[in-house]
């Protein structure tokens, strides 16, 4: 296996610049792995593909505003920075946060201070300096990052001193992936409907944009259920593999939680003969991550809560404030997932090799040379597929 076996030539003219709208009507390529068989539709068929019992598993996380655009102080010289996540284990108040900064060169210097003004990207000269970020040191094994100490400046209009969470709130943007470059609509377009108020990814679940809160009515109405987890998308998910060989790539670390509400759906969901089918790649490693196996394959079953799966016995478990670098390529093991819905992919990414662990890496090039034969949308603002 090599990554040059998960490349494809990807038309810059099929990466969406923008959503759709309405959300929900985008196309859908429907995979069956049973036979390798694609079915072109739109999203809102995905009713006809669901059975009353199924279980939708979706990941509710929000996009912060995470792309900082501020002025080196002494020089002016301007400086972008990326929030990645914050480091309690460095600084117990959540000041200190791993990011990404451009021009790294020009910062490379423990010190050195970054103004930031209110509005951001597009303030003026005369906007006040609401947050400042010290680099403290650089994030030993990443590749370019830094440890970036915020403050937040000044005081609010109702003279109370502002959080540092509002700094950021008045300085930051909702960041877009690098290869969208045309967008100028609606911030709130990158954002599920479902997503939960705090805000906690660098990046959208992007397969969650599709749904609106009529199809989800409509999804429930049909009998099948709906449950979330949660998995803070870093921005790790837009890199490349750069090594030949995949199993050589280090798996970036995310937290993710998994609510007992959601295994009590998923053993429900199971006993009963249905399927759980995970809405976007972050859901699917929240699930496979919660996956338990049994100590020992003669273990007896607890409280009939364990369910068997193709590698053996074990239960998926609650987890709260875990982390996980699950790579799933092929050859993994999908324990607790039957079905998922997704976008298209990066090529060379590690999202490419999950969804070629889950059907196999013949049938997704298949499908993707039909999807771009068929002038489909990709990647993030793109159209959707269903993996079955």
């Amino acid at each position: 296996m090599r990554t040059d076996d998960f490349d494809y030539p990807l038309p810059d003219e099929l990466i969406a610049q923008a959503p759709a709208e309405p959300r929900d009507s985008c196309r859908l390529l429907v995979l069956h792995r049973e036979n390798g068989s694609v079915e072109h539709r739109r999203f809102t068929d995905i009713l006809e593909y669901l059975e009353p019992g199924d279980l939708l598993v979706a990941n509710r996380t929000r996009v912060m505003p995470a792309r900082l655009v501020g002025r080196k102080r002494g020089t002016g010289g301007v400086c972008e920075t990326l929030l990645l996540k914050r480091r309690e284990d460095v600084d117990a108040l959540g000041g200190v946060w791993e990011c990404l900064v451009n021009p790294g060169k020009r910062l490379r210097q423990p010190g050195t201070v970054i103004e930031y003004r209110a509005g951001g990207l597009h303030a003026p000269e005369s906007a006040p300096v609401v947050l400042t970020g010290e680099i403290v040191d650089f994030v030993e094994g990443s590749k370019g990052g830094r440890l970036v100490s915020f403050s937040p400046v000044g005081e609010k209009d109702d003279g109370s001193p502002r959080t540092l969470d509002e700094a950021i709130h008045a300085a930051g943007h909702v960041p877009l992936p690098p290869y969208i470059t045309q967008y100028e609509g609606d911030p709130e377009k990158y954002q599920t409907v479902y997503a939960m108020s705090e805000e906690h990814s660098a990046a959208a679940p992007t397969a969650g944009l599709h749904f609106t809160p009529e199809l989800i009515e409509r999804i429930r109405e049909k009998g099948v259920g709906w449950a979330t987890v949660e998995l803070e998308v870093g921005i790790d998910t837009f890199r490349l593999v750069t090594e030949d060989d995949p199993t050589q790539h280090v798996m970036h670390t995310e937290r993710y939680h998994v609510p007992q509400e959601v295994v009590d759906a998923v053993h429900a969901t199971k006993a009963a003969g249905h399927r759980v089918i995970a809405v976007g790649t972050t859901s699917v490693r929240s699930l496979e991550s919660a996956w338990e196996a049994a100590a020992e394959p003669s273990d007896p079953p607890v409280a009939a809560r364990r369910f068997e799966a193709a590698a053996g016995t074990g239960d998926i478990v609650a987890r709260e404030n875990a982390t996980t670098n699950l790579y799933l390529m092929p050859g993994s093991t999908f324990h607790v997932v039957d079905a998922m819905i997704t976008n298209f992919h990066v090529p060379r990414s590690t999202l490419m090799m999950l969804v070629s662990a889950f059907a196999t890496r013949d049938q997704i090039m298949d499908a993707y040379a039909s999807a771009i034969e068929e002038r489909y949308r990709f990647l993030s603002f793109g159209d959707a597929m269903l993996i079955e």
